[in-house]
């Protein structure tokens, strides 16, 4: 009787989660195209179910005896979001005199967030929550600068919970409206076979090549990357189909898990979606998506063809073969099988850059244009369930951006409200004044500490508050400070020693997570270079005449390559660590935006081509080189080349 009772209990929860799951989409939908509801409205009701389905999605244990933990947590939840409906419009004239039950709601909600937090984001972000909390209530212990004046309970619930300058600040309001649109949009994506797709299509222009999975692996997650936003999902989605090939291929475990994850990772630094950070970054600093995406297109393009030329180089030099041409999809049936997908992204694009309508209208008109081509399309073979899968797979898909936005909400507002803000922006304009290399140094490393705890956006979110505005303070351009800050948000997860993206492929590959975090951060390691050189070279992000702009593009290319070989220790031959370390300064030379340091870098690659190359065609001729090893020779030959 009681395995019974305890059936049917869990049948009810399962059913519960589905129509609340179906209730948030579809809400998102009806604001995404009919129009939001006020701001607080808007947030509070979306955080409301959000809140219901981590507390029943995520148990505080795996016992059914703390359910009812969890069960109290969902009905405070939904009190608090019923109370914020029926009282919203007086909340803001009650703000520096909170009632009873204002700081009661306040508080229930704040700790719900936290826990919610907790449980989806990790410990993390949530005490990172606590701690400002705790700095607004006694920032009178602190010492020096950081010193504040003790806030009481009305003022803290006043402007963190009844106004629209805390918790139902812009940040939950970003994951409100146009976040969770891409994430529906994200999610009918993959359930009409996106992800097949795209693999085959990559699997069809780089598979044949030598080391055609890990090829596969850079083009398909950077099309999946840049929709989903997650390093992590991506790498969970692509690296299963990917990971295993690459390893079937003789790509080591380490190296297979790497390639994935830094892929995966580069998919929210690629336009036109940038996981939703484009979308973001144009909410805080007023400049248009469309300049965004342009200014973005030059980095991310950068940063694929450097994991693309490490992946090449290194296949040369383990002499990894591609696939062979019958087990490759064929073209023809592949792009038909894609067919409702480009109409949803075409139509997406078009609507973003050309009409330039808003990103939840064009997310909205997407998810039309899209699952009406899927129907009509396969209408006689379609399986109806697709609509309410992509319906709950979007919703849970929205459960971490938006706790963590909420709390990065309260910690924006503490901020605010202290003036810590202030007292951080002075210091590092301070700093700046002797070195702003050393002030962009300390945001980097900011940045990827707080990207270990936080979703890509939501740490951007927090730390374009936090820090930005000291790098505009000491000159740096707003769209290069924003940049900037977002690029080494988005890098914490193939950054060590806490690399998620990294640490879910090496599981899937089985190779040692730390190891495989290393090898990501060298594979990567354009990535952390590219921010410094845009902002000393504004070129970089398609900022100056077009001529300045191609030739800057042109030998950031070529610096890319160069770096590829430093990294591989390969070109047409082994590389000894003296060439290696000359290799790696002539790509900096090269990928800085800078005339002098181009013509310097130029000189220097002809010099160390002519070095390598002569050295290798020596090699041959005495019959003791081929494929980088010291073994006889066929015909003085080697069957490398680079493609």
């Amino acid at each position: 009787m009681e395995k019974e009772t305890v059936k049917g209990y869990g049948k009810t929860i399962t059913k519960f989660i589905f129509l609340v799951t179906i209730i948030l989409s579809l809400f998102q939908l009806y604001t995404g195209g009919f129009g939001v509801f006020t701001p607080m409205l808007q947030r509070s009701f979306h955080l409301t179910l959000v809140l219901v389905l981590v507390f029943l999605m995520y148990p505080i244990h795996t016992s059914l005896k703390w359910r009812w933990i969890d069960i109290g947590a969902v009905f405070l939840a939904i009190g608090s979001g019923i109370y914020i409906a029926l009282t919203y419009k007086d909340l803001l004239f009650r703000v520096g005199n909170p009632n009873a039950y204002d700081i009661f709601f306040g508080v229930v909600t704040i700790i719900l967030v936290l826990e919610a937090t907790r449980r989806v984001a990790g410990l993390i972000l949530s005490m990172i929550g606590a701690f400002f909390i705790f700095y607004s209530y006694f920032g009178g212990l602190f010492p020096g600068i950081f010193q504040s004046s003790n806030m009481s309970t009305n003022r803290f619930i006043s402007l963190v919970y009844m106004s629209t300058e805390g918790l139902w600040g812009t940040t939950l309001g970003i994951a409100a409206t146009f976040v969770a649109l891409f994430v529906i949009f994200g999610a009918f994506l993959n359930a009409t076979g996106a992800g097949k797709v795209f693999i085959d299509l990559a699997y069809i222009f780089g598979g044949r090549y030598r080391g055609g999975p890990a090829k596969v692996a850079v083009v398909s997650s950077a099309l999946m990357g840049t929709v989903s936003g997650s390093p992590v999902a991506n790498v969970a989605s692509t690296g299963q189909f990917t990971i295993p090939l690459m390893k079937k291929l003789g790509y080591k475990p380490k190296d297979a898990a790497s390639i994935e994850a830094v892929a995966s990772t580069g998919g929210s630094l690629m336009p036109p979606i940038m996981g939703a950070g484009a979308f973001v970054m144009a909410e805080m600093t007023g400049i248009s998506y469309s300049q965004i995406i342009i200014a973005a297109a030059i980095p991310a393009i950068l940063y694929y063809l450097s994991v693309y030329f490490y992946v090449d180089l290194q296949a040369a030099k383990d002499n990894l073969k591609g696939l062979p041409k019958e087990l490759l999809p064929k073209f023809k049936e592949t792009f038909v099988q894609g067919f409702h997908l480009y109409i949803g992204l075409g139509t997406l694009v078009y609507l973003l850059v050309i009409v330039q309508v808003s990103p939840m209208l064009s997310a909205f008109w997407s998810i039309v244009a899209l699952v009406s081509t899927y129907i009509i399309f396969y209408f006689k073979t379609v399986d109806w369930k697709f609509l309410s899968n992509a319906l709950m797979d979007g919703a849970k898909g929205m459960l971490l951006t938006t706790v963590a936005c909420a709390t990065a909400g309260i910690v924006v507002g503490v901020i605010n409200l202290t003036g810590i803000g202030v007292t951080l922006t002075t210091l590092m304009v301070n700093l700046g004044q002797s070195s702003l290399f050393l002030t962009l140094l300390v945001t980097m490393v900011a940045c990827v500490i707080m990207g270990m705890g936080l979703p890509p956006t939501a740490a951007y979110i927090l730390l374009g508050v936090l820090t930005a505005p000291a790098l505009i303070k000491l000159g740096v351009p707003v769209l290069a400070a924003h940049m900037f800050v977002f690029y080494f948000s988005c890098l914490a997860p193939i950054t060590p020693p806490v690399a998620l993206a990294s640490y879910t492929a090496a599981g899937i590959s089985g190779s040692n997570p730390l190891q495989t975090s290393v090898r990501s951060a060298k594979i990567g390691l354009v990535a952390f270079l590219i921010p410094y050189m845009f902002v000393y070279g504004p070129e970089l992000l398609a900022q100056g005449s077009v001529s300045n702009i191609l030739w800057a593009l042109l030998m950031a290319i070529v610096g890319v390559f160069v770096l590829a070989t430093s990294l591989t220790g390969w070109l047409k031959g082994q590389l000894n660590i003296i060439e290696r370390i000359l290799f790696f300064a002539t790509s900096i030379l090269l990928i800085s935006a800078n005339l002098l340091t181009d013509l310097i870098g130029l000189i220097l690659l002809v010099v160390l081509l002519s070095i390598t190359l002569i050295k290798n065609r020596t090699a041959v001729q005495k019959g003791l080189f081929e494929s980088g090893t010291v073994v006889s020779s066929k015909k003085g030959e080697s069957e490398n080349t680079l493609i």
